[in-house]
């Protein structure tokens, strides 16, 4: 069956390798990537397809709600897999206002605008939202997130999303909207813009910079490899049920403290330094204010009702990733310098 969807963020690290997917998957499939090109949204990423006869690539905003209705006028999507989003937590505390406008606002403006060109008829239609688990605040020493945990979020990042899970699902339930929610677990893997703990990790040993690692370093994390992701969100997209949660994590736990040391001890392999080198790069700062102690999810119900699980270790899906990063110099060192940002004007500027 021949779809037309839009995917929200498509630019960005999860959502470049989503649409990568799905292009290359479904030759059938029209994929329109939407993408506002903020700071994490960079076309490089999609270098590979982006000459693909199925691929088209639209530069908007999700506040722009002029620019959303001429692009369902153009295209008109039967479905659409939103995952467009601030998402850096440190940044949420220095800037919550951002959060809120294009995680709640944004979120509700695309609602509001499949709701209206959808209104004939919502059959065949799908609003998927992508989320995370950091709704549902923090855990302790034992149990786990489940599609039932109630949420309690911590930080203007967690909330700003809490309330978008919360909009998409009253659509649902107020105007029948077709919709599926899935709330996963902390990405890695390649083409991660080199905020996050682990890409700014592998860029800061490369480059010998200290390693900052908040607090005590006993935070935990769930991981979840990005291309496991992205073949999760495939399965929720095409079998999830109307109305229906997801949690989507690896079933990897790790300490953050536990993880840099076998990070550095993966780089210095890599890099042919002394066992132990790495690790002296290592530096406890001030811990983040609301900081979670730990998530964990429980991700039973995507892989009984839809067969999915991670397909590889963590120790594996970490050399995959740091292997990338030596692979494509390139370009990481266009992220760090800013360079990536002029792709769009380079490649789609008339």
């Amino acid at each position: 069956m021949s779809r037309t969807i839009i995917i929200t963020g498509g630019a960005g690290f999860i959502g470049s390798h989503v649409v990568r997917l799905f292009v290359t998957k479904y030759p059938d499939y029209k994929i329109i990537n939407l993408d506002a090109l903020t700071y994490a949204g960079n076309l490089e990423n999609l270098r590979d397809i982006e000459h693909n006869a199925n691929y088209h690539f639209e530069k908007c905003n999700i506040l722009d709600t002029d620019h959303l209705e001429r692009i369902f006028t153009l295209h008109k999507p039967d479905a659409v897999i939103h995952l467009a989003a601030e998402s850096h937590v440190d940044r949420s505390i220095a800037s919550p206002l951002d959060f809120v406008y294009t995680n709640v606002i944004g979120t509700v403006n695309l609602l509001n605008t499949a709701k209206y060109f959808w209104k004939d008829d919502f059959s065949g239609k799908r609003f998927y939202h992508v989320s995370t688990d950091e709704v549902y605040g923090a855990l302790g020493d034992t149990g786990f997130f489940t599609e039932e945990t109630r949420y309690d979020p911590h930080s203007p990042y967690s909330a700003s999303k809490a309330a978008s899970d919360h909009f998409v699902r009253a659509y649902h339930d107020t105007y029948g909207l077709p919709v599926v929610v899935s709330n996963c677990s902390n990405n890695y893997g390649p083409n991660h813009f080199p905020e996050k703990l682990i890409p700014l990790f592998i860029n800061n040993v490369i480059n010998k910079k200290p390693l900052p690692v908040y607090g005590d370093g006993l935070y935990t994390r769930d991981w979840l490899f990005v291309k496991d992701h992205a073949i999760a969100i495939d399965l929720v997209f095409h079998e999830g049920k109307n109305g229906d949660t997801y949690n989507i994590g690896g079933f990897n736990e790790w300490k953050n403290i536990d993880l840099v040391k076998l990070l550095c001890a993966q780089m210095d392999q890599k890099l042919g330094r002394q066992p132990g080198e790495s690790e002296q790069l290592i530096t406890y700062v001030k811990d983040r204010p609301g900081h979670d102690r730990r998530y964990a999810i429980d991700a039973t119900k995507i892989n009984k009702e839809l067969g999915w699980k991670p397909s590889v270790t963590f120790e594996e899906g970490l050399k995959q990733t740091i292997d990338w990063y030596f692979d494509n110099t390139e370009w990481l060192k266009n992220v760090t310098s800013g360079q990536y940002q002029q792709y769009y004007d380079n490649q789609y500027s008339a």
